[in-house]
């Protein structure tokens, strides 16, 4: 695994001298516009897996992405090398249909410790959740970013993500979800704690998120990107694209639905992948991803 072979595969031509906070929130942007979150590898016959060589191999060397416990075990890799002190977390993602969080984590996000300040960094949450800088862990702080206003909530221990959200405009509202998501103001994403993690931790949750038959990333084949305006996400055969705050603190949403003979065209076009093996578009769970 070279460094500089990742800063390639990122686009990243900046410095990487001195491990300060610009750095690792340069990096961290170049990352996200280049390395989609996505799980096609379990909907092209294909396994997910925790060895940090395999997935450096499948992210820089394939151009190809992947999911939380990838991107971000292979972020905890480069900020390492560059000198960053960073802790692995765990995480329990909020699921708003159920009004709950599940009983066991099942997302890997970093806690990084810069200059007496702590960072949470984050970029394997994809979809319109996903961070765009690093967020200083701090209790009831609103942290503007491009995709909205982040905030972390601290109660006994345990520390709760949220984002505020802007209203939509819709251009296709016909092909647009049925979960009413319009009069959402504020979304919970995650919880997690501050108990330091190993990647091992994680297999459990690697081998349950692909294969048990209710899982979101078996019942939904997902991939999207972070744009220099937005984000665009195909989910299941819907592309959705959007371009954030583009007037009056709304975001532009466009969507549409994509055939599967131009399945493979799209992938190439709007996420720069190309798959070895064929890949089954699905989407028959009724969860939102917005």
């Amino acid at each position: 695994m070279d460094i500089q072979e990742y800063f390639a595969r990122i686009s990243y031509r900046g410095s990487h001298n001195k491990p300060d906070l610009a750095t690792m929130s340069d990096i961290f942007q170049h990352h996200i516009q280049a390395v989609p979150f996505e799980n096609l590898s379990i909907h092209c016959g294909e396994s997910i897996e925790l060895d940090l060589e395999a997935t450096y191999n499948k992210i820089v060397r394939k151009k190809r992405g992947g999911w939380c416990m990838e991107n971000n075990n292979l972020l905890s890799w480069v900020l390492k090398t560059l000198g960053y002190d960073v802790t692995l977390l765990g995480a329990k993602v909020y699921v708003p249909e159920l009004d709950t969080y599940p009983e066991e984590m099942d997302h890997l996000l970093l806690q990084v410790q810069l200059d007496g300040k702590s960072y949470i960094v984050d970029g394997g949450f994809g979809m319109a959740y996903q961070l765009w800088q690093p967020m200083e862990l701090i209790s009831g702080t609103d942290q503007p970013q491009t995709p909205g206003v982040f905030r972390f909530q601290e109660e006994s221990g345990t520390w709760y993500l949220e984002k505020v959200k802007r209203k939509q405009c819709v251009l296709n509202q016909s092909t647009s979800s049925s979960h009413d998501v319009e009069n959402e103001v504020c979304r919970r994403v995650y919880l997690f704690t501050l108990q330091p993690r190993d990647i091992e931790e994680f297999r459990g949750c690697n081998a349950h998120l692909q294969t048990a038959p209710d899982s979101l990333f078996v019942t939904k084949s997902i991939c999207s990107l972070q744009t220099a305006d937005g984000i665009r996400a195909l989910v299941g055969w819907k592309l959705t694209e959007i371009k954030y705050n583009y007037r009056d603190n709304m975001d532009l949403v466009e969507i549409r639905i994509i055939a599967d003979e131009e399945m493979e065209k799209t992938l190439k076009e709007k996420f720069n992948i190309t798959l070895d093996k064929k890949f089954v578009p699905i989407n028959t769970s009724r969860l939102s991803l917005f």
